[in-house]
């Protein structure tokens, strides 16, 4: 799994013109991508890593504040551009295999008893977001 994770101000996720997701922050923004050779180990550690990550303002982590979270799926994460004009999505996990993992993540977040909001999964969303920092990291499991 990889997961670009990004301190923001506010973030929210639309689909159709409606927000489905929606965070005020200080909070983060997770893009999520899942890898065909993913699991629920690559679940536990990328989720645990997500709530103790001490980014937020005074490198507290985002249990220690109660932040919220919002997880958007993004498969383009595992884009190969290394050959060619056009992006392979060959390591990206197909979507029978990959929602069942950021659905795991999530519960997983919500059973720390973080605030988590979610996109739609494999819908065309519409993300806008204020990066507080500005503060971006990759983090892979």
């Amino acid at each position: 799994m990889r997961a670009v994770i990004q301190r923001v101000a506010r973030a929210s996720v639309d689909v159709e013109g409606t927000t489905v997701g929606e965070i005020t922050g200080p909070g983060l923004m997770v893009l999520l991508g899942v890898a065909r050779d993913d699991g629920c180990e690559q679940v536990a550690t990328l989720a645990r890593k997500i709530a103790e990550l001490r980014i937020l303002e005074g490198e507290r982590s985002v249990m220690e504040v109660d932040a919220p979270i919002l997880v958007v799926s993004q498969f383009t994460l595992y884009g190969d551009t290394r050959k060619g004009r056009r992006p392979s999505w060959s390591k990206a996990a197909p979507s029978e295999q990959a929602e069942p993992l950021v659905n795991a993540l999530v519960e997983d977040l919500r059973a720390r008893g973080l605030h988590v909001e979610t996109g739609v999964f494999g819908a065309m969303m519409e993300v806008s977001l204020v990066n507080s920092g500005p503060f971006t990291v990759l983090v892979e499991a």
